[in-house]
């Protein structure tokens, strides 16, 4: 994925607004599509939950599911689904396989959404 979703301030949006006399609807539209596939595939409470895991680094599969709780086959689907949409990459070590975030796209609103929900000082 691009790195389209970068910079989403308010005040960055008002201020590329500003700086182009014309919108590029068609570019606009574009940047649409790929933002709400990727807010699509954040959507599942499962992957979002393995995202939040590997945003602290690469994590093996078994140790995904202790974090986690994920059990298989649910796990191995989740993580076939993000490699499947790049949001994740993979290396094989022996008969380990690794994850780790490979966009920074879902890398950009993971923060976001660590801040807003997960952040020590939210209320719970």
């Amino acid at each position: 994925m691009s790195s389209s979703l970068h910079g989403l301030h308010p005040d960055n949006i008002k201020a590329d607004i500003a700086k182009s006399d014309a919108i590029n609807f068609d570019q606009l539209k574009a940047s649409a599509t790929e933002a709400a596939n990727l807010l699509k595939s954040l959507s599942h409470p499962d992957r979002l939950l393995l995202l939040c895991q590997l945003v602290q680094g690469e994590a093996c599969v078994q140790d995904l599911e202790q974090l986690t709780g994920i059990r298989q086959p649910s796990l191995s689907q989740q993580l076939g689904i993000l490699r499947g949409q790049e949001l994740v990459a993979t290396r094989r070590e022996g008969r380990q396989i690794y994850y780790s975030i490979a966009s920074d796209d879902a890398m950009a609103v993971l923060e976001v959404l660590y801040q807003r929900f997960c952040g020590a000082a939210k209320d719970v």
